[in-house]
């Protein structure tokens, strides 16, 4: 992907990022072709570039069968521009539903489906925990029954993907860090994270239990620490708050001491490993879905956000310590999150390869055009 020194225009972003999605899910959007996908909660941060990287294949390819997209979401705070703008294109499907609910009655059959909807910020879980806990459960367990039935009606899915979390981990001790998905977890239980660490825990459960009990064709993602275009900059977490900071000319406040690491996947990278692991993942196996370099602190993903928006907005603030309105902001958060990634690199071919800096410099200039969650 090539780096730019000056801003580009946001079109021009999106088109180069979309256009890398679908030249390395060539094989997965091909196989999917002439069938239908539905996306749960694909208004959100995962459903920018999943439902849009899906439809710019069907524009881009001149010929043969399309992917049909239907998502389902509750539209809790009204549909995202970028999704009201696509409402008119073929082979797209708006629904409103919430997933904690049952689903619809009337609902069709689906190859595909990917399970995304859910409460991801902790600055939104911690306020809505059982909302959380009935997204996770209740929702993929009402997919779970419906892929039952179809599969008894001769109309079986081909392939269904959970977003899972490396959340499920916990704070991993020293010797499981880079972590792999052997390694069975640190986790409270009864901390201000549990209904989402959890919930998603147990959702996993189901996903190996109807695997194996029911032939579902079910497979795990455990995404690291995506961000990039369609993460809200009111979503709380640290680069859309470091962005907001950025935006308004104000110094990058960090709500920690910033050694705690992690490792940053931009959404291309991320939004090709789900595919892979919906069209070719084994069934009741867990991927995790990140990069593995570098693994870096909060402090450096400030330096890093800091330079970027000097070149490309000519700012002048710096990078300094704050804290946490909320008293269980830091409580179980972890130390170190960095990916073991061999499995899908070896199963499903996944090569994730923007690292860093240029993935904050290309949120940053989509922040640039999205200052508000309307706007997202």
């Amino acid at each position: 992907m090539q780096i730019h020194k000056k801003p580009i225009p946001l079109q021009q972003l999106l088109d180069e990022d979309l256009d890398s999605v679908c030249k390395d899910l060539a094989q997965e959007f091909s196989k999917m072709a002439g069938g239908r996908l539905l996306i749960t909660g694909g208004g959100g941060f995962l459903g920018y570039y999943l439902v849009q990287s899906a439809l710019h294949w069907n524009r881009t390819r001149s010929t043969g069968a399309k992917i049909d997209v239907t998502v389902y979401d509750n539209y809790m705070r009204g549909v995202p521009a970028w999704l009201e703008g696509l409402r008119n294109q073929p082979n797209l499907t708006l629904v409103r539903h919430d997933m904690i609910l049952p689903l619809p009655k009337d609902m069709p059959h689906f190859d595909y489906i990917i399970h995304a909807a859910g409460i991801a910020s902790p600055m939104y879980y911690r306020a809505q925990p059982l909302k959380c806990i009935d997204a996770n459960i209740n929702g993929i367990r009402n997919l779970f029954d419906y892929a039952v039935n179809e599969r008894n009606a001769g109309r079986a899915l081909q392939g269904f993907l959970f977003y899972s979390s490396s959340e499920i981990y916990g704070d991993p001790i020293a010797s499981a860090i880079p972590t792999p998905e052997t390694y069975r977890g640190n986790v409270s239980c009864t901390g201000p994270r549990a209904c989402y660490d959890e919930s998603k825990r147990f959702g996993e459960t189901l996903c190996v239990t109807f695997a194996k009990q029911e032939g579902i064709p079910a497979r795990i993602a455990r995404p690291f620490n995506n961000y990039g275009p369609g993460l809200k900059i009111t979503d709380g977490r640290v680069l859309p708050d470091f962005a907001s900071d950025v935006l308004a000319g104000r110094d990058i406040v960090m709500l920690s001491d910033g050694s705690p690491k992690r490792t940053f996947c931009y959404a291309t990278d991320a939004i090709v490993g789900y595919y892979k692991v919906l069209v070719r993942g084994q069934d009741g196996e867990a991927y995790n879905v990140g990069i593995d370099r570098p693994e870096i602190s909060v402090a450096q993903l400030g330096g890093a956000v800091v330079s970027s928006a000097q070149e490309l907005f000519g700012y002048n603030g710096k990078v300094v310590l704050g804290k946490a309105k909320e008293a269980d902001y830091l409580v179980d958060n972890p130390e170190r999150r960095c990916p073991v990634i061999d499995k899908a690199r070896t199963q499903l071919g996944y090569d994730p390869k923007v690292l860093v800096d240029e993935g904050v410099r290309r949120s940053l200039i989509w922040y640039s055009h999205n200052r508000t969650a309307e706007a997202a």
